[in-house]
C-alpha cells in the first residue's frame, strides 16, 4: 500500500542537497537584512531616493540584499515544491507556479529600483524623483503578475500544510510573505519585517535540515567545489567589467 507521506530525503534532484539547503537559508536572510537596512527612511519613492542621495552606500547594500535574496529564493522554492508535490502535486505545481512569476515580478522591480539611483547620481534627486513619478505607471508586462507575488506564497504555504512538510505555524509564518509590500522603490514597514522574519521562520530550519541530510562532502567534492567557486568568480568579475 502506497504511503501518503513525504519522503524522509530533503533534498530533490535538482537543485540538490547543497543549492536546496544554502538557498533555503540564504534567500530568506538576505530578504530580511535588505528591509531592516532600509527600515528607518520613509516607505514611498521620493522618501527612498532621498534616503539614497544621503545614505548611497547604505541604500545600495539594502536593495541589493533584497534583490539578492530574490534570486536566491528560486532554488529554494524548487525545493520545497518537489517536496511538495510528492503527496499534493496540484497545490505543488500551482503555488510553485505562481510564486516563481512574484519572484521574477520583484526582479524586474529590482531593475527599476537599481535605474532610479542611477538617476539621482547623473541628474541629481529631484530630477530623479521627477522622472520617475512621470513614469510611474507606465507599462510594464510584469505588472500583470502582481497577484502572483501575493497569491503564490498563499498557495504555497497550504500545499506545505497539506503535504505535512512544514507545520502549521511556519505554514502561517510562510504566508506572512502575502503581506510583504511590492512594487518600484518599496522602503520598510511592519508587514514588510513580519514577512521577511516569517520566512525565516518557515524555511531556514528546513534549509539546515536540508544541509545535514546526508554524508559530508568528500575531499574531492570540496576540491571540486573550490575550483568551480573560483571559476564563477572569476567570471563574475570578468561580467562586472562590462
Amino acid at each position: 500500500m502506497s504511503s501518503t507521506q513525504p519522503s524522509t530525503h530533503l533534498a530533490p534532484a535538482f537543485p540538490g542537497r547543497w543549492l536546496a539547503g544554502t538557498s533555503l537559508v540564504l534567500g530568506p536572510v538576505l530578504l530580511l537584512a535588505g528591509v531592516l537596512l532600509r527600515g528607518r527612511f520613509h516607505f514611498f519613492f521620493p522618501d527612498q531616493l532621498a534616503a539614497y542621495d544621503r545614505h548611497p552606500t547604505l541604500m545600495t547594500a539594502s536593495y541589493s540584499c533584497f534583490a539578492a535574496g530574490t534570486v536566491a529564493l528560486c532554488p529554494a522554492v524548487s525545493a520545497l515544491v518537489t517536496r511538495i508535490g510528492a503527496t499534493r502535486p496540484t497545490l505543488a505545481a500551482f503555488g510553485g507556479g505562481l510564486t516563481l512569476l512574484g519572484l521574477f515580478a520583484r526582479t524586474f522591480h529590482a531593475g527599476a529600483d537599481h535605474l532610479a539611483f542611477q538617476l539621482v547620481d547623473t541628474q541629481g534627486r529631484r530630477s530623479a524623483t521627477t522622472a520617475v513619478a512621470d513614469s510611474y505607471q507606465a507599462f510594464h508586462i510584469f505588472q500583470y503578475a502582481s497577484f502572483a507575488i501575493m497569491l503564490g506564497w498563499l498557495v504555497l504555504a497550504v500545499g506545505a500544510w497539506r503535504s505535512g512538510v512544514l507545520g502549521l505555524v511556519r505554514c502561517l509564518a510562510l504566508a506572512l510573505m502575502a503581506l510583504l509590500p511590492l512594487g518600484i522603490l518599496k522602503g520598510t514597514t511592519p508587514l514588510s519585517i513580519g514577512g521577511t522574519a516569517g520566512l525565516c521562520v518557515a524555511l531556514v530550519p528546513l534549509g539546515l535540515a536540508t544541509l545535514r541530510d546526508g554524508p559530508r562532502p568528500s575531499r574531492k567534492s570540496m576540491a571540486w567545489f573550490g575550483i568551480a567557486a573560483l571559476a564563477v568568480t572569476t567570471l563574475g568579475f570578468v561580467s562586472s567589467l562590462g
